[in-house]
């Protein structure tokens, strides 16, 4: 079952080393304004995107199998048809502990075979949102 408790929210989003896939090199696009956002609230992003070279000021990988460094949650700004080939990207590695589909963004059958497996699932969420609500200090 996906999460939608704001404590199990607030125990994902401790953890801060965020896979971008469908990170946006367009400013005005939700795919940059919300990992920016993190970014400047400590979470190192690992921006995913085959037709980029750079977003963020960091070096863009073409997949999830490709990031070399760590990562704990692998946020989607992809559409829902293309989760199930992300999900199994995710679990394909040994580090992921979270998949967060943004708004607009689920997959029930991909969810449950991540769960199955101990891998933590927010659907149908912005995590800039649940950040400024449940996490961010006011005086940010």
């Amino acid at each position: 079952m996906p999460i939608e408790d704001a404590d199990e929210l607030r125990r994902v989003l401790g953890y801060d080393r965020v896979a971008v896939v469908g990170a946006s090199t367009s400013y005005e696009k939700a795919a940059h304004i919300v990992p920016a956002y993190l970014g400047r609230h400590g979470y190192e992003l690992r921006p995913v995107n085959p037709t980029a070279d750079e977003v963020f000021g960091k070096r863009a990988y073409d997949s999830l199998a490709d990031v070399s460094e760590t990562i704990d949650i692998v946020e989607i700004f992809r559409p829902s048809e293309e989760v199930p080939a992300i999900v199994e990207q995710a679990l394909a590695r040994e580090d992921v502990k979270v998949i967060w589909m943004q708004p607009g963004i689920q997959h029930d059958e991909a969810a449950r075979k991540a769960e199955a497996v101990g891998v933590d699932v927010v659907q149908d969420r912005c995590m800039k949102v649940e950040h400024g609500q449940l996490i961010r200090n006011p005086m940010d």
